[in-house]
Parts: C-alpha cells; structure tokens; sequence
C-alpha cells in the first residue's frame, strides 16, 4: 500500500491568518475530503502532517485540536474516507526544534512509526515549508493552490514540483500514476 502525506491547513481545510482554534473553525475546502476517500479506495494510506504552532502560542490547547481532529475524522468517515494518523509539531518557530517544517523531522518520523521508506512519498502542500520538508527528507514534494498556494506557485523556482489546483486533482493525478503502473 503506497503512501501519501497531507499538509492540514490550506490543502484538507480552508486556512485562517489567525490560526484554526476551535473545531467549529476548520471547514474542509469543497472535493478535499472525497479526494482522500478516493485516495483511500486507490489502496493509499493517507497521513496528516502539519504544524501547529497555535499550540505553543497558546491560542488553543492539546483537547481543542484534538476535538478539531475528532470533527476532521467524522466527516472523513461521513464520505468514506479515512487518516490513518495525524502528526503535529506543537512549537513556534521560535523553539528551532526539529519536527517543525520546513525541517523533515516530522516527515522523517512518519517513515520511522509507519516503518516505510520516506523517499518519493508524495507530500501534498500549499506553501513552500510542506515543499522543502518533503524535499529535505526525501519525499515527492506537490503543491496545490488552495490555502497559500497561488503564492507560493509564483515563488517558485524549481519546475520540478507537480502544481495542482486543488488536492481533488493531485489525488487524481496520483491514482491515476498507480493505475498506469
């Protein structure tokens, strides 16, 4: 079963400047969740990787995100769709610690837990920390243009990077990458 990792905010959910802190304020971006039920169905474990520095800013607590979470998995369930984990750094960037992307220590523990190689997964992102944590360890960086996608599209330098509009057509992309194989 192939992998595929998942920035939260701006690829799953609609991003906010002042951070998601309550369950009622993450609101999935229209097709994201069914484009992980597909993902799923195509034999793709799916997995969450984001930073969550509202953490240590205290804009929210341990329990809120995982109540966002807990609303995040039942409306995956609603469609048929599934993440087998979320990963979270909880620290500002002011706490240079290593879980935190653009550094691939989040990605690279994902490969330790799940006990598979990180090199070419492919890590779904809309800025160009989720692009340079996938290249750092190894993984297939993708960006999509929800969230700060468009911007981070007209930074960028290397052409190598797959750019879809939204998570819907990068997931579509991927199975259908599977199905030619």
């Amino acid at each position: 079963m192939d992998l595929v990792i998942l920035d939260r905010d701006g690829v799953v959910n609609h991003e906010s400047d002042s951070f998601i802190k309550t369950p009622e304020e993450w609101l999935p971006i229209d097709g994201a969740l069914q484009a992980i039920a597909r993902l799923n169905h195509a034999g793709f474990r799916v997995v969450i990787a984001t930073n969550q520095s509202g953490l240590a800013r205290k804009l929210f607590d341990i329990e809120v995100l995982n109540r966002i979470h807990a609303k995040m998995r039942r409306q995956l369930s609603e469609v048929g769709a599934t993440v087998e984990a979320v990963f979270f750094c909880p620290h500002s960037a002011r706490d240079h610690c290593e879980c935190r992307k653009p550094k691939p220590g989040m990605i690279n523990e994902i490969g330790e837990r799940l006990r598979v190689s990180i090199e070419g997964v492919p890590l779904i992102g809309d800025s160009q920390r989720d692009l340079d944590a996938a290249n750092a360890a190894g993984a297939r960086p993708i960006l999509v243009r929800t969230g700060n996608g468009s911007k981070t599209e007209k930074l960028l330098s290397d052409d190598s990077v797959d750019v879809f509009d939204d998570l819907s057509g990068a997931a579509d992309a991927l199975i259908a990458e599977r199905t030619a194989l």
